[in-house]
């Protein structure tokens, strides 16, 4: 018996699943159900445990066996740039294997175009997305809101399935409530009430984002979340933090202090408790495959890189921030997927959801500020089913160090914070001030 004989795929699919899969994780056994049959649907699991697939799987289906509408059928939706792009890249295993499968058989399907709208999106490719729009298109709540006041308005007409990942990172935000109001909007111009789909890993009460994701209509809940899968340790490589020791004197190889160093240089410098994370750090990443560091500000992610590098006297470790280009992120990215690059050090611009399949281990400098925030981090390590993430947590000081051991503790027991969502997320816009040189979307035609 197929072993997801009960979801009413297609042959091609259901072949294409069975071929590369063992079979489907929990969220995907029971979320495909709901799915299937057109509810709107919140899915709830562990990372790395297969949730994308889970809701784009069906909409795949949908597309390759029935024919092209000339519009864009599936949306999804995330709040970072850095997802979109991997989630673009993620979708085209399934979409090549579904065609390849299809092949093999005789059978001939519509292969699916899959287009990327974000800020980065060039004013040629827009253009060209006006002619050719995709079927599938990857985008952000700002780019969709932009398109449904502009002339890209008309391909979103036959939008039948809206995916919104990370969904717990919007619901309780200002751009939350932005994109509750695209997402009525969207509805006022399709040809029917589009499905939609929610997507999370630490998301609380569950109820408050169901009510979010649908407004006034009903949405099935899948919720799968278990006790997080972590290893996580906190580490303070130092005595007494307050009082750190010195930094020793810059020796060359045969132990001498350097002749050409000046009479500063030559100077200790003021204890600090930097000079004993940098070896330590550089350590780690020497003791494992590939490792990325978190901090909470760009300053601080260069800084931390140039002083590995340093230390290093090569160039181990890069810096990921949202003031580098997404063209270098995504090498980033790439290079630390296969191995090539042996750390990053990156801010919330990693954080989501990012299939980070090579990374072993998560370091976070400074506690992460919130449990669902820490959690989110160290998933990026053993991001693969039944995996367990490693992470180790580096406090700046006595204070970060309560903090650090308050957060951990909740951490391991997956005691996330609470996402507060407005009862109207269409008030928050509807009450807010907008300055005269931003557009009101209260007032755009819609």
């Amino acid at each position: 018996m197929s072993k997801i004989e009960s979801i009413p795929f297609s042959e091609t699919t259901r072949r294409w699943f069975e071929t590369h899969f063992p079979a489907p994780t929990e969220v995907q056994r029971r979320g495909w159900l709901p799915i299937s049959q057109g509810c709107h649907s919140l899915l709830l699991a562990p990372t790395g445990s297969g949730k994308t697939l889970a809701a784009f799987l069906w909409a795949i289906d949908q597309l390759v066996s029935s024919p092209a509408s000339g519009g864009t059928r599936t949306v999804y939706v995330s709040p970072l740039k850095a997802l979109v792009y991997d989630v673009e890249r993620n979708l085209r295993a399934p979409l090549a294997g579904v065609t390849r499968a299809a092949d093999l058989s005789g059978a001939r399907l519509t292969v699916p175009e899959v287009a990327v709208r974000t800020g980065d999106t060039s004013a040629r490719e827009r253009e060209r997305q006006l002619r050719q729009p995709g079927d599938i298109l990857v985008t952000t709540p700002e780019s969709l809101y932009l398109m449904l006041g502009s002339r890209h308005r008309r391909n979103l007409s036959s939008v039948q399935t809206v995916i919104i990942d990370e969904i717990h990172a919007l619901a309780g935000t200002k751009r939350g409530a932005h994109l509750a109001l695209s997402l009525e909007r969207l509805a006022g111009i399709t040809r029917v009430d589009p499905q939609r789909v929610g997507l999370s890993a630490t998301v609380r009460p569950v109820t408050d984002v169901a009510r979010y994701l649908g407004g006034d209509r009903p949405v099935e809940v899948v919720d799968t979340v278990e006790p997080p899968r972590i290893d996580l340790r906190i580490v303070v490589p130092v005595e007494d933090m307050d009082n750190p020791p010195p930094a020793p004197p810059r020796e060359d190889q045969g132990g001498a202090i350097l002749a050409q160093l000046s009479e500063q240089e030559r100077t200790p410098s003021r204890p600090s408790l930097w000079t004993s994370l940098y070896p330590k750090f550089l350590d780690l990443i020497q003791e494992h495959r590939s490792v990325i560091f978190f901090v909470n500000s760009r300053g601080l992610c260069e800084r931390l890189a140039l002083k590995i590098n340093e230390l290093a006297e090569e160039e181990l470790v890069l810096a990921h921030h949202g003031s580098v280009s997404h063209e270098k992120r995504r090498q980033m990215e790439e290079l630390l997927k296969s191995g090539r690059l042996r750390a990053i050090v990156a801010t919330s611009s990693l954080e989501l959801g990012i299939d980070m399949g090579a990374v072993d281990l998560v370091v976070m400098v400074e506690s992460p500020g919130s449990v669902a925030r820490g959690l989110q981090r160290v998933g990026r390590a053993g991001h693969q089913v039944g995996e367990v993430s490693k992470g180790k947590l580096f406090p700046k000081f006595r204070g970060d160090l309560l903090e650090c051991a308050v957060v951990s503790a909740r951490m391991e027991e997956g005691a996330i914070e609470p996402v507060q969502v407005p009862r109207n997320p269409l008030d928050v816009l509807a009450s807010r001030s907008w300055p005269k040189s931003r557009c009101n979307p209260f007032r755009c035609p819609r």
